[in-house]
């Protein structure tokens, strides 16, 4: 019996090992290319066009050796770090962009305190024997990884790339260093004449940096030691906001802050609302701001006791409603920050409670009097805390719990929010869910199949993918409203054996466990696995055509690499979509074998040809 009473360390890192973030200790282990990587989907009039990808910056000779000289590597191999094209906004022409480096080994590290390094031939993670890390003793191993980011600007009318990074170096001590202790430029936004990148800091802050977006010149940095991380901006009614967390890495609460600065003077801000979680998302609808939010966690949250049902609302991720934009002085004040409300919150369609904690909310858009929004799913997130709430008996146990709690992203669409006449439709999700009964078989437990509430009006969790586990981003266009979701077939694939073994459950449990995603696409609450799908390497972009029509596939296959294994961010002007990719495979830099390469992607579609 003691053997499944897992902990909540291990508990961590079997996250680490068969989700997003693997940790493949020991010898190399080869996550070998795909000889086909799936069957395609792509809409009828297939044009992409890639306009910038990260370029290799790095050699590596093997886990805690020096690196060589290069690029280029005369020995060693080439490495390409700057993963995620991660906040991205547009001022006319031009579109500011910042980047994230290593973010798989970051959010490992630090979210999922895995500090074993892990090399195969798709990327590596070096933690603390990693050559940043020993030339800088009191950097944790959990950030080794970490490089600083990059800040580009990409002119649409010249095709033209050209970096900003060096602009912050030269200008003072402080502006550099701000720069090298960013975690990644996770947020984007332009207003009046200012460019704002920035993101979460190495401690609980956030770094921010602006640019005049009419010289290309740069303004200046600062760090808000009162936030732990940001997200988004929106522009609503004419005035800038930005969606913020509080803690480190804003899992304590969070805020909406409104832009009240000027080119001359452009860190002041204003907190324009108080939220139990952190803001995910903005979009404007309906004359007010609309947030989801991704509740906080921690390592407390795996061993405490299970959740009560009786008030959902703390907790749980949610969609938050402002008061209106246009009443009272313009725009949002410091009085409205008590103001807003909860329209709608996860636990109305998760049956489960503790499943339901483990959700998040991503993307959300306004489109054809609608407002569609999005959940998010950190693989495994809500098995480990169902383990750790519940502990199975025995190893069936486990196994049905690893079956019951997994979760593809689910798509809802809402009018008239904050009032009697509010509705809100599921579009992608499903009936039934498994809910576990915790007082079934003599206190033993069982799961029952459940009833959501809803019925999906076009399809099944995931967007009919299993494997689509974060709506990432929605941005309307030509029309159409354009959704990008994070597809983890291609890292989830060959980790079956390593979860079970660092889990230390017998081997049996391993084809459960490789098969997760795909369990989570059937409502059963046997602990027997269905036949697991064939998966489709690459993120999906899907196009809706209409409020009340059913989404198209633009693309399921990483739009021209499977090796990005999400669209983590779009920006419009209107008719065409520019898309940010996420890719951290740090080793696939070969231009000249059968595989693409890893890096972040700038890409673009024309609206009007879906």
């Amino acid at each position: 019996m003691d053997r499944f009473r897992i902990s909540a360390r291990r508990l961590l890192a079997a996250v680490a090992v068969l989700g997003l973030l693997p940790a493949l200790a020991g010898a190399p282990a080869a996550l070998a290319a795909p000889a086909d990587p799936g069957p395609a989907t792509s809409g009828p009039h297939e044009a992409w066009e890639l306009l910038a990808k990260a370029q290799v910056d790095e050699c590596f000779d093997g886990i805690g050796m020096a690196y060589p000289p290069g690029p280029p590597c005369a020995s060693g191999q080439a490495k390409v770090n700057q993963s995620y094209l991660w906040g991205i906004t547009r001022a006319g022409k031009d579109l500011w962009f910042g980047t994230g480096a290593n973010v798989n080994c970051l959010t490992s590290g630090r979210n999922l305190r895995n500090t074993t390094p892990n090399l195969n031939e798709d990327w590596v993670c070096e933690y603390g024997e990693s050559q940043i890390a020993k030339r800088n003793p009191t950097l944790p191993p959990t950030l080794g990884d970490h490089r600083p980011p990059r800040i580009y600007t990409y002119d649409t009318r010249a095709e033209r790339l050209t970096e900003k990074t060096g602009l912050i170096r030269e200008a003072s001590t402080d502006d550099a260093n701000r720069l090298t202790t960013t975690a990644g430029i996770r947020a984007a936004g332009t207003h009046r004449g200012v460019a704002f990148v920035g993101g979460p800091a190495l401690g609980e802050s956030i770094n921010l940096f602006a640019f005049d977006t009419d010289t290309g010149g740069f303004l200046g940095s600062v760090n808000l030691p009162a936030y732990g991380n940001i997200r988004h901006f929106v522009v609503a009614d004419g005035e800038l906001y930005a969606g913020v967390g509080v803690g480190a890495n804003g899992g304590n609460r969070g805020h909406v802050l409104r832009w009240t600065g000027s080119k001359t003077d452009p860190f002041r801000f204003a907190v324009v609302a108080d939220l139990p979680a952190q803001a995910a998302d903005l979009t404007v609808h309906a004359g007010r701001i609309f947030v989801t939010t991704w509740p906080g966690d921690s390592d407390d949250t795996l061993s405490a006791p299970a959740p009560a049902v009786e008030d959902p609302t703390p907790g749980f991720a949610a969609v938050w409603m402002s008061p209106l934009l246009f009443v009272g002085d313009p725009g949002l004040t410091t009085a409205d920050a008590g103001s807003w409300q909860q329209v709608w919150n996860v636990s109305s369609y998760e049956p489960d409670p503790v499943v339901a904690r483990a959700y998040a909310l991503g993307g959300l858009a306004s489109y054809g009097g609608y407002l569609f929004w999005g959940t998010m799913h950190v693989p495994l997130k809500a098995t480990t805390v169902h383990l750790a709430a519940y502990p199975p008996k025995n190893e069936a146990g486990v196994r049905a719990t690893v079956q019951n709690t997994q979760r593809a992203i689910s798509v809802f669409q809402g009018r008239n929010l904050g009032t009697p006449w509010q509705n809100v439709e599921l579009l992608y999700g499903a009936v039934e869910l498994p809910a576990f009964d915790p007082a079934a078989n003599g206190g033993t437990g069982a799961w029952r199949a459940a009833s959501t509430g809803y019925t999906p009006k076009h399809g099944t969790s995931g967007m009919g993918n299993p494997y689509n586990n974060y709506t990432w981003k929605m941005v309307v266009a030509g029309g159409k409203l354009f959704v990008g979701t994070m597809d983890w077939s291609y890292i989830s694939k060959e980790l079956g054996q390593q979860t079970a073994a660092r889990l230390d459950l017998p081997g049996a449990t391993a084809a459960t466990l490789a098969a997760a995603p795909a369990l989570g696409a059937t409502p059963g609450v046997s602990a027997a696995p269905p036949p697991r799908p064939d998966p489709v390497y690459g993120a999906d972009l899907f196009a809706f055509l209409g409020p009340n029509r059913p989404a198209e596939v633009v693309n399921n296959t990483g739009l021209g690499n499977y090796l990005n294994y999400g669209v983590r961010n779009m920006v419009s002007d209107g008719s065409t979509v520019y898309l940010g990719m996420a890719n951290p495979m740090n080793l696939r830099t070969d231009p000249d074998d059968d595989v693409p390469e890893g890096g972040w992607e700038l890409l673009k579609i024309n609206a009007w040809r879906y």
